[in-house]
C-alpha cells in the first residue's frame, strides 16, 4: 500500500509544481493567491476524511505545538509563492531539497542524532547541486527569488522540526486540512486579505491552474504523510526524491524549461543519491 501513495504522490506533486508556476503567471497579489489556494485546497482534501479512521489527540500540548508549526509553514508557503514566480519551476524543486540539510542539522544539534558520515556526504551532495544550478561563468548566479527561497525552506524545516509524528494523532486528512486552512488564516490576517481580492484573483487568474494546484496539494500531502506512515523512511525517502527528476523532465516538456537541463539533470540525480545514503 506505501507504493502506492508513493506513486500517487510522484503524480500530484508533479501537478503542483507545474500548476503552481502557471497560476502565478496570471496572479493579482501573491499573498491573495496563497490563501485561495490553501482555501481550496484544505476544504477539498475534507472528502476524504470518511476514508480514515477519525480521531483527535487530546493532550493540548499537540495543539499548541501544531500551531506553532503551522505558523512557520504559513510563512513558508507565503514565500513560496513570491519565489515561484521568479524561478522556474524545476529549479525550485530543487532548491526545496535545502530543506533536508536543515533537518540533518537539526538532527545533529536538537534530536542529539549520531554524527554519521553518510548524512554530511548527503547534504554536501545536495548543497553542490545547489550551487551547481547557479553556477555561471566563475560566479553563482543568487538572486532574491534563490534568497526567499532559502529563508522559505528555513521557516518550513522549523515547522516541520516542531511538527513531527502529531500527523499520526489524527484523522490524515483532517490534519492536511488544517495545514492549509490555518496558514490561510494566518496571512489573511498579516496581510490583510480581503475577501473582495480574493474574488478578483480567482476572476482574474488561470482558473484551471488555480483548481489544479489547489486539488492536488491536499492530495499530495496526505500520500505523502500516509507513505511515510506505512512504509520505512528509508524506502519512501528516495522514492519521493524521484520527484525531482520528474519535475525537470516535465518542465522541459510542458513549460519549455530548457535552460541549464544538463546541470538539472545532474542535480536531480546527486539529489536522489543523496536521500539513498540518508
Amino acid at each position: 500500500m506505501w507504493l502506492i501513495f508513493i506513486l500517487l504522490y510522484l503524480c500530484f506533486t508533479v501537478l503542483f509544481t507545474q500548476f503552481y508556476k502557471i497560476a502565478t503567471k496570471s496572479s493579482v497579489r501573491h499573498g491573495t493567491l496563497t490563501v485561495l489556494l490553501q482555501l481550496i485546497g484544505g476544504i477539498s482534501v475534507l472528502l476524504l476524511c470518511p476514508l480514515f479512521s477519525f480521531r483527535l489527540p487530546k493532550d493540548p500540548r499537540v495543539y499548541i505545538a501544531l500551531g506553532v508549526a503551522v505558523f512557520f509553514y504559513a510563512i513558508s508557503d507565503r514565500i513560496n509563492t513570491t519565489v515561484r514566480s521568479g524561478i522556474e519551476a524545476s529549479t525550485y524543486n530543487i532548491i526545496q531539497q535545502l530543506s533536508t540539510i536543515f533537518m540533518i542539522l537539526a538532527g545533529l544539534f536538537f534530536f542529539k542524532e549520531p554524527f554519521l558520515l553518510s548524512k554530511i556526504i548527503s547534504a554536501a551532495l545536495i548543497l553542490f547541486s545547489n550551487i551547481l544550478i547557479f553556477y555561471k561563468r566563475g560566479a553563482v548566479g543568487v538572486n532574491k527569488y534563490v534568497l526567499l527561497a532559502i529563508c522559505s525552506n528555513l521557516a518550513f524545516t522549523v515547522g516541520l522540526f516542531l511538527d513531527v509524528n502529531i500527523s499520526e494523532l489524527f484523522n490524515l486528512p483532517f490534519y492536511v486540512a488544517l495545514s492549509l486552512l490555518l496558514p490561510a488564516l494566518f496571512i489573511s490576517l498579516f496581510e490583510r486579505i480581503r475577501i473582495s481580492w480574493i474574488r478578483e484573483e480567482w476572476e482574474q487568474g488561470n482558473k484551471r491552474a488555480i483548481l489544479t494546484t489547489s486539488l492536488a496539494w491536499g492530495v499530495m500531502l496526505v500520500c505523502l504523510l500516509r507513505a511515510y506512515q506505512l512504509g520505512e523512511v528509508t524506502s519512501v525517502a528516495p522514492l519521493c526524491a524521484v520527484s525531482v527528476m520528474l519535475n525537470v523532465i516535465v518542465g522541459y516538456v510542458f513549460l519549455g524549461e530548457k535552460d541549464s537541463l544538463l546541470k538539472k539533470l545532474i542535480a536531480a540525480v546527486l539529489i536522489i543519491v543523496s536521500v539513498v545514503l540518508m
